[in-house]
């Protein structure tokens, strides 16, 4: 499962693509701060005792987002965000949402288990697979289930939080042995593609800002 670096360095990449001319210091601070935030759902089940890949890390909070943002811009007689934060409030707005969504949760989903709609439909997917164009059985995907009868396509469901238990660095854990002390691991880069990602994604970030000098845009 990526790191909370690759996330931010894939979100960043995305970031410096979709922001256009609203690219800064402060729009970039956004985004990464609303794709790192995602992963600290591994600190509430030190009290809850779930909610790692499911409290945040779910496709629910940008499209509630996503929905305070249509309503402020399209039902409100005057936008709090156009009001407060101009065309660069509406631009940022927009990739925050979609950087959460797909460079956060979807990106986890590919590498590991997310709760998707949770607390509306309590069940972990994970999204696995492969396209291949062949001869004899022509376009062949495995990536998504084809349900029997009326059933819906859907990924690869793995259970609900009563039955995944997901441990972190922050929450190990119980030892298998009541005097052991598990080992408490951090994941940084775990796969050449992850590294690929994060050198890529904050290379091109960087000299985005050194190409912008870094200055805050105009709103």
């Amino acid at each position: 499962m990526p790191s909370t670096i690759v996330h931010m360095a894939f979100a960043g990449l995305v970031a410096t693509g979709l922001l256009g001319r609203y690219f800064d210091r402060r729009s970039l601070l956004v985004v990464l701060g609303a794709v790192a935030l995602i992963d600290f759902d591994s600190f509430i089940p030190l009290v809850t005792g779930f909610g790692h890949r499911a409290i945040f890390h779910n496709l629910l909070v940008p499209i509630v987002g996503l929905g305070v943002v249509v309503a402020d811009l399209g039902l409100r007689q005057k936008s709090y965000i156009l009001g407060r934060w101009g065309s660069w409030g509406v631009r940022v707005a927009w990739v925050m949402l979609f950087c959460y969504a797909v460079t956060g949760v979807l990106l986890d989903m590919t590498d590991g288990v997310v709760n998707l709609l949770w607390p509306l439909h309590d069940q972990f997917y994970t999204l696995e697979g492969k396209i291949e164009l062949s001869d004899q059985r022509g376009l062949v995907q495995t990536f998504i289930e084809w349900g029997s009868g009326d059933g819906a396509p859907t990924p690869e469901a793995v259970g609900s939080t009563d039955e995944v238990d997901i441990t972190t660095g922050v929450d190990p854990g119980e030892p298998s042995d009541p005097d052991e002390d598990p080992e408490r691991v951090f994941p940084v880069i775990g796969a050449t593609w992850e590294l690929l990602l994060f050198v890529t994604g904050t290379f091109v970030t960087a000299m985005r800002c050194v190409l912008d000098g870094g200055s805050d845009t105009e709103r």
